[in-house]
């Protein structure tokens, strides 16, 4: 199955909610967005068994403690400025943080900080550290952090000739991996196998994506399920430069020991 949801229509889907005192404006992608900033007891009935994408507009100067949370999930940084951890993470950084492995704060600068949360699987809300601990399940514990990725010149990738495929993060054992993906005007190259791994986010960064007739722009997503066959992206007239985002297939359970 690939589902998908063009910027346009994602921001006419907005919620707002309170994450540590402040509002952070979340836009409905893929699935249902999280109802609140935390966990909540019994949450996991909620679960609609559909993946879970989605936009956060983090407000300036505003922090997100560390926390952790159940499913796998990439975050794709993509305005604003901030950090992650000790690490920068602005436009366009992409980090993968698998369950059950504590992550942040993420901590917005001035202007505030807006990126993706793109999960294969519905999550029941945000575990903050160390008041969680007792939940925090061991066994594959892994976060990865991207090169940043400087958005090509438009010009420069009407003009591109071959098309190109870039790794952000190499492919690792069960699949998981990032590619960024370069077209050129109304080029078209096959997107890699999600069948590979567990299912893929198709994130536009630039140009536009041609799908059904829809002209897809930047911010668009894409979800393909692990066994959508394999299918050829098509750039617009301006190009097409795209996150080819794989999850991990599915693993043997997790350790059943607290860390």
């Amino acid at each position: 199955m690939l589902l998908g949801r063009s910027a346009e229509d994602a921001r006419r889907d907005q919620r707002r909610i309170q994450v540590n005192g402040r509002e952070y404006v979340l836009s409905a992608y893929i699935g249902a967005s999280p109802l609140r900033g935390t966990y909540v007891e019994g949450n996991e009935s909620n679960d609609n068994g559909l993946p879970q994408g989605f936009l956060v507009q983090q407000p300036p100067d505003s922090v997100t403690l560390p926390h952790f949370h159940e499913v796998n999930q990439f975050q794709v940084f993509v305005g604003g400025d901030g950090w992650l951890g000790k690490r920068p993470a602005g436009p366009v950084t992409v980090q993968y943080a698998g369950a059950h492995s504590p992550y942040g704060p993420i901590v917005a600068g001035e202007g505030g900080v807006t990126y993706f949360t793109l999960r294969a699987a519905w999550d029941p809300g945000a575990k903050y550290m160390p008041q969680s601990r007792d939940r925090l399940k061991r066994g594959r514990q892994r976060q990865r952090l991207g090169p940043p990725v400087v958005p090509d010149d438009p010009a420069a990738l009407r003009a591109l000739g071959r098309p190109e495929i870039v790794t952000l993060i190499p492919r690792e054992d069960d699949g998981m991996a990032a590619w960024l993906m370069r077209l050129g005007a109304e080029a078209e190259a096959a997107v890699p196998d999600p069948g590979d791994g567990g299912g893929q986010y198709h994130v536009v960064i630039g140009g536009t994506l041609q799908r059904g007739g829809e002209a897809m722009g930047p911010l668009s997503c894409l979800f393909a399920t692990a066994n959508e066959p394999p299918y050829s992206a098509k750039a617009g007239p301006d190009g097409l430069e795209m996150l080819v985002l794989q999850f991990p297939a599915a693993a043997a359970p997790y350790d059943t020991r607290v860390s």
